[in-house]
């Protein structure tokens, strides 16, 4: 409990403070001039427009309708290697499913997907596109579209449509290529320069 003598003192030592008049909070509003580094950041802007460092294109591509087969490979692929990824041998190591996505994102997924594998050295992946079966013109979209992609991505390096088991014509297995970290060790392991 205060006694009157302790309410007293506080008094006497708070008789010279007075209210503050303005509100306590920090200017927000924008300033009206702008600021060399703004004009400069606003220059620089308009200037040098974002760079896309996604190579895949999104122009006209050849229609592909759902039972279309997708089948490539870089020259130099064994045609060994290239059955066994045909046939569904290798183990899948990851996948990617474009079901309801737009081609535009797509598009980045697939640039990012096949970037990673790379990354983490998976050889083996299987991209799920779909069908397009739906599709009032029959024209599987993301799937002709990544007929096109495919092959402009250097770390591909073959695909083919799946088998009935990984979804058929609605999907792809992509073989990638290794990464230069993976083949570096190879040679290591196995004494080869």
């Amino acid at each position: 409990m205060t006694s009157k003598n302790d309410r007293l003192s506080f008094l006497e030592e708070m008789k010279d403070v007075r209210r503050i008049r303005k509100p306590n909070r920090a200017e927000t509003a924008t300033p009206r001039e702008l600021t060399p580094g703004h004009l400069e950041r606003q220059r620089s802007a308009v200037e040098k427009p974002f760079k896309d460092s996604n190579p895949l294109t999104s122009e006209m591509v050849d229609p592909l309708t759902a039972h279309d087969i997708l089948s490539w490979q870089r020259p130099g692929i064994q045609h060994g290697v290239f059955r066994k990824l045909k046939l569904g041998q290798y183990p899948i190591e990851a996948r990617l499913d474009l079901h309801r996505m737009t081609v535009e994102q797509a598009r980045r997924e697939v640039f990012q997907f096949i970037t990673d594998c790379v990354r983490y050295g998976l050889r083996s992946v299987i991209i799920l596109h779909g069908k397009g079966e739906r599709n009032p013109d029959g024209v599987a979209q993301l799937k002709s579209h990544l007929a096109k992609w495919l092959p402009e991505l250097s770390n591909v390096l073959a695909f083919h449509s799946a088998q009935k088991r990984h979804g058929d014509t609605g999907a792809v297995y992509v073989m990638v290529r290794k990464s230069d970290r993976d083949k570096q060790h190879n040679r290591e392991m196995h004494g080869s320069g």
